[in-house]
């Protein structure tokens, strides 16, 4: 395993987090257990002492007096020392020759039991073999509190004294013929309980490190098993690349997360597989568009340079032919002037195109174009069916190209004498709406869909013959989208064609 790899550090984190929590919960075991064991230990000590009858604490404290040779066995009467705790605060005579020496039999072996009359004075009763010592005198305070809290309460410290050794000191008021006697004082090592506290804590350590080792067993495979759906998403990522964008990931895999980042991954291919598509359709567009440019261009060249041959040949000097070859000449550089100028038209608005939109009526438009539109259709039929009043914002210049080009389409595929040609203009949901129609020729449906194409022509033989390239409803299209609008057609062979131009009447709403 890679310690570098997610299956790694997931498994070490998750260990060193399992460690750190069981060291914590051993130490607070540890501080909880050892105050627990304190207080169960003063507890028993007090239930002890309880036990046995006020008379019997007065004889003991009476025999103990009574076998001390030393008449100043009152602990009172000594030094300051006396009060300082931590300190063997007793004279000899306390540990000498008939002095009790063990504690009753009810009591641990390494008890020590000692006792403070209401005159200050701290009597040894009875010690352990293994500790000799002289009891450790509290301060007064600590007497008179424990003599507050009666026989009901529980009062005990733990303490060191010089010599190093940790005591549990229980203090336990006696009261005779309902008063108090004095403080039953015993000492108690906190080692057996401390020795006890260091075993369950190794035990407790041992236990965790096997629970550590069997998790990490055990949380191998469960952390493989869980990483599969990952797994799966890495394999199937190595296999997509620009040639192969049509793999998906699953997005059911039993996991919240892995199922969103496939979703999301899924929605990031199907933009690539889109921005390839479209690019690749857009590299091909441009190579049709140079092959037509360049074809367009060709063919009035190529009748130029015919025509210029004919005249180096002599028909220079036959004003007849000379006549009819600069008249050709003329009407191809027409042509392919035309054409140039739609193709830069073109590329300037691909590039950047620039257009100012004003609110203006769009009727008032139409109508100043009629003569220059009836003059254009010469003997055909023109109708002009618009509504009044008609607010919208447009360019007036791109508008008078819009209508010019789809008048010119029109007159284009009507019959000079036959031919009708309208134009309606009416408002439609939140919009305008331009309809040019005719009676002409009609588009078969087939050419429909790529009506709009660049270098188009669904009558090839047709429209050259009128000097048109496929451009003219191209550049239409641009113009109306230029102005948020859309553009569209409807046509039936033999019948007519009826263009379709739909403008908004707030362009923001568009943007």
């Amino acid at each position: 395993m890679k310690t570098n790899s997610l299956r790694f550090q997931l498994l070490s984190r998750s260990l060193l987090l399992m460690a750190g929590l069981l060291v914590i919960i051993g130490f607070f075991q540890y501080i909880f257990m050892l105050d627990f064991m304190y207080h169960n230990k003063a507890l028993s000590v007090q239930t002890q002492i309880m036990s046995i009858p006020p008379d019997a604490w007065e004889k003991l404290v009476g025999e103990a007096s009574s076998s001390s040779n030393n008449p100043s066995s009152n602990l009172a009467a000594d030094s300051s020392e006396h009060d300082t705790p931590g300190k063997n605060n007793a004279p000899s005579n306390l540990l000498g020759g008939s002095a009790p020496r063990h504690a009753p039999f009810f009591f641990s072996t390494d008890s020590t039991i000692s006792f403070y009359d209401l005159s200050g004075t701290l009597t040894l009763l009875s010690s352990s073999s293994q500790n000799d010592a002289v009891p450790t005198k509290l301060p007064e305070q600590d007497y008179k509190e424990a003599i507050k809290s009666s026989k009901h309460g529980l009062t005990y410290k733990v303490l060191t004294p010089t010599d190093g050794s940790e005591q549990l000191i229980v203090l336990q008021t006696i009261q005779s013929r309902d008063q108090e006697a004095g403080v039953v004082q015993v000492n108690v090592s906190t080692k057996p309980l401390k020795d006890i506290l260091t075993r369950q804590l190794l035990t407790f350590l041992a236990i965790s490190l096997l629970a550590l080792i069997g998790g990490m067993l055990a949380f191998i495979p469960v952390l493989r098993k869980t990483l599969v759906p990952l797994s799966k998403m890495v394999d199937t990522v190595e296999q997509i690349d620009a040639g192969n964008l049509a793999e998906r990931l699953p997005v059911e895999q039993g996991q919240v997360e892995i199922d969103r980042l496939a979703v999301s991954f899924n929605g990031m291919l199907e933009r690539l597989e889109a921005s390839f598509k479209v690019e690749k359709e857009a590299i091909e567009q441009m190579r049709r568009f140079v092959a037509d440019a360049s074809h367009e261009l060709r063919t009035p060249l190529t009748s130029i340079h015919g025509f210029i041959e004919v005249l180096l040949r002599g028909a220079m000097n036959q004003p007849d032919k000379l006549h009819r070859s600069l008249k050709s000449m003329y009407a191809e550089s027409e042509r392919m002037k035309k054409l140039v100028q739609d193709l830069l038209l073109l590329a300037k608005l691909d590039r950047s195109p620039n257009v100012r939109l004003c609110e203006g009526e769009l009727d008032g438009i139409i109508k100043d174009m009629a003569p220059q539109l009836r003059m254009l259709a010469e003997t055909r039929k023109v109708s002009l069916r618009l509504t009044a009043d008609l607010r919208c914002r447009f360019d007036e210049d791109k508008m008078k190209q819009i209508i010019l080009n789809l008048f010119h389409n029109a007159v284009q595929h009507t019959d000079p004498e036959k031919g009708e040609i309208q134009l309606t203009l009416d408002q439609v949901a939140d919009g305008v709406e331009l309809t040019v129609s005719d009676n002409g020729s009609g588009i078969p449906k087939e050419h429909l869909p790529k009506l709009f194409d660049r270098f188009y022509r669904s009558d090839s033989s047709r429209t050259r013959k009128y000097g048109g390239a496929g451009l003219g409803l191209s550049i239409t299209k641009s113009l109306v989208e230029l102005h948020g609008g859309g553009i569209r057609v409807d046509s039936t062979a033999g019948e007519g064609t009826v263009f379709y131009v739909w403008l908004p009447l707030n362009l923001a709403q568009y943007k």
